[in-house]
């Protein structure tokens, strides 16, 4: 009964370990097609940004948006990728994204196009520029209702998918 009582307290402590570090998400639209599909199940390391300093370019991040859920019952979470770094300058111009200047090749985009405009948009300290990898849909940083987004909201760093099972693996 002692092995067995050992056991279950073991299994506990190591399932609140691994849930103090991993979150477990649902990607709940399509903004990040694509990489991601909508039900697509992944884990978010919520200790990714409290070993190093900032995000780092196209990071895929969770955050708390100001948007309110469908449900009104709390902000809204969302998944898109960092395209800008504090102190970067980006510019959205005929389709391309600018950052610093130097146009980005995105390969992950559903597109190869951006929409919108954004002129000369210096990122704020300890904030994020993000977008989707769907930018003709995606609620991102270029609109005023998400904006730059504070490391603070970040919940952690999307790295493993683990459904559908024939996509499994590291992102």
């Amino acid at each position: 009964m002692k092995e067995f009582l050992k056991d279950i307290l073991i299994a506990i402590v190591i399932v609140l370990v691994i849930t103090a570090v991993i979150k477990p998400t649902i990607v709940k639209e399509s903004s990040m097609e694509p990489t991601l599909y909508e039900n697509n199940y992944l884990f978010i390391n919520k200790l990714a940004y409290k070993t190093k300093d900032h995000p780092g370019y196209e990071d895929i991040i969770v955050f708390k948006s100001g948007l309110e859920t469908d449900d009104g019952k709390g902000k809204k979470l969302l998944i898109k990728r960092v395209i800008g770094v504090e102190g970067d300058v980006i510019t959205v111009s005929e389709g391309v994204v600018y950052r610093n200047g130097y146009p980005l090749e995105e390969p992950y985009t559903l597109e190869g196009y951006t929409n919108g405009t954004v002129s000369e948009l210096t990122v704020p300290q300890d904030q994020v520029f993000v977008m989707g990898d769907n930018r003709s849909i995606s609620l991102d940083s270029r609109d005023p209702s998400v904006g730059t987004v504070s490391e603070d909201d970040i919940m952690g760093k999307a790295f493993i998918r683990l459904y559908p099972f024939s996509e499994f693996g590291m992102l």
